[in-house]
């Protein structure tokens, strides 16, 4: 039957419309799309039928080696050991099981998980002993989270030599060298990650390397790109409880409160932030919030390097007793630690520079320099040695910790403070004044301590002596007056 005009028009009238609705609807598209890629944070909340199941979230996140939220790790770890139980010659699933528990320690400071990860792994390697990258790479993490470093970066060369492209072996060793103070093996091994993968996992190791050479702005354009792009709560509060680190190092307190908060919100299990919450609080005079936050996340995640915090948070306000307590509690958490295989020589070295014996703190840090010689490690050293009086040689390894020539890249106020009080004892007045003013710079707020001490020191030096103005260049060798470097 033919067509009657009237037909003919009507069919055409209800095409166009329907293209019309269709380019609308496209354009509705595009720009909620805009607004999705505008606000990283405000993402729409998946139907519960859509996401995956906890044990599953954390497989993912494990097999990514980035931090997994609590309770789908012990669904996870429940998921493998009845799953070993049932197929022991699986080697994947022990080495899954064995990368949980290394999580799991790591994150909760329990580290009766490291036995158990370490049976799980060496069974995996038994079970596949050729080729066996998972496990190899399980074994450098356990390493890293015992601070064994030497371990970690023998594990991590393994599991590369078994697999030289799997790319989550390579923050593995970033942090085995920076451990060992090899900042240039840790900047070759960034480069070649960078070269394999993109990604916020890869940002966050980038930024650790930024942040060791100096790097802060790069660091922490780093870390915001991480936590943007990170497809899981607990990873992108990982990375903003890091991004507030960064924060409060270089004294932007606001800054570093907001990041730690957000963290929080996002992971209630985060304890890093909140102790960074407690750490910030109490820079801005809300002590009372302060000792609450610290009391959170110690109650949460029994972190020896909390302890010491909040234990000089007492002392700074004249609470000796309660002090003594934290440090007393310290020791009982690195014991617990040791009993795990954690190497808690470097803390216990800190706490007996300034809260117990300093010649003890030398003759711990100097054989942990033997074992591991990082920066944190030589500025440790140095400082122990200028407690016990010998501050010759304290100054060799308090320049290790700050020149760039040895590798003390970062911008840190503790590091610079130590330095100075090292050459105020040794009547070096200008550089002494030159670090202790870098060092107020750098953060002002760095310790409830020892920042009213460097300010005090500072004040007793006075102003520098009347010299002629030097000639040459203008810039001299300050650093901060160097052109800002583009490593990305």
């Amino acid at each position: 039957m033919e067509e009657t005009q009237a037909e003919a028009a009507g069919r055409g009238h209800r095409a166009a419309r329907g293209r019309r609705l269709l380019i609308a609807a496209v354009a509705g598209c595009a720009v909620l799309g805009g607004a999705l890629a505008l606000w990283p944070w405000q993402r729409p909340a998946a139907h519960p039928a859509a996401l995956p199941a906890p044990g599953a979230q954390a497989l993912s996140a494990v097999a990514a080696g980035v931090p997994a939220a609590l309770p789908d790790l012990a669904a996870l770890i429940d998921e493998r050991e009845a799953l070993v139980r049932t197929h022991p010659k699986d080697a994947r699933s022990w080495a899954v099981l064995g990368a949980a528990y290394v999580e799991q320690g790591r994150r909760t400071a329990d580290a009766t998980n490291y036995p158990r990860a370490e049976k799980a792994l060496r069974t995996s390697l038994t079970v596949r002993p050729k080729g066996n990258a998972q496990a190899l790479d399980g074994m450098a993490a356990l390493s890293a989270a015992r601070r064994d470093f030497r371990s970690a970066r023998t594990w991590g060369e393994a599991a590369l030599k078994a697999a030289p492209k799997r790319w989550t072996t390579y923050p593995l060793l970033i942090d085995a060298y920076t451990g060992l103070g090899d900042h240039k093996a840790a900047k070759r091994t960034l480069d070649r990650l960078l070269e394999l993968r993109s990604g916020a996992a890869v940002q966050a190791a980038a930024a650790a390397v930024y942040r060791d050479r100096g790097w802060r702005e790069d660091a922490a354009a780093a870390l915001s790109d991480a936590a943007a792009g990170a497809p899981r709560p607990a990873e992108r509060a990982a990375y903003l409880e890091r991004a507030g680190q960064l924060a409060f190092e270089r004294g932007d307190l606001d800054e570093a409160l907001r990041r730690f908060e957000e963290a929080v919100r996002l992971d209630p299990d985060q304890r890093a932030a909140q102790a960074g919450q407690g750490r910030t609080l109490a820079a801005l005079g809300r002590t009372t919030e302060a000792l609450n936050a610290y009391r959170v996340a110690l109650g949460k995640r029994p972190c020896p390097r909390y302890a010491l915090e909040l234990g000089e948070l007492y002392e700074s306000l004249g609470l000796t007793q309660a002090a003594r307590v934290e440090y007393d509690q310290l020791r009982a958490q690195v014991a617990d630690e040791t009993a795990g295989g954690v190497d808690g020589e470097l803390v216990l070295g800190i706490l007996e520079a300034d809260h117990g014996d300093p010649r003890a703190a030398v003759r711990r840090l100097r054989a942990e320099w033997q074992r591991q010689p990082g920066i944190e490690v030589a500025d440790a050293l140095g400082w122990a040695l200028h407690r016990a009086g010998d501050d010759k040689e304290a100054l060799k390894f308090a320049a290790k910790a700050t020149d760039h020539a040895h590798g003390g890249g970062v911008r840190s106020a503790l590091y610079a403070y130590h330095r100075g009080m090292i050459e105020r004892e040794l009547e070096l007045s200008g550089p002494a004044r030159r670090h202790l003013q870098e060092a107020l710079r750098i953060n002002p707020y760095f310790s409830p301590l020892a920042a009213p001490q460097a300010e005090q020191a500072l004040a007793a030096l006075g102003e520098p002596p009347d010299e002629p103005v030097p000639t040459g260049s203008p810039d001299g060798d300050d650093e901060d007056n160097k052109p800002s470097r583009q490593p990305r």
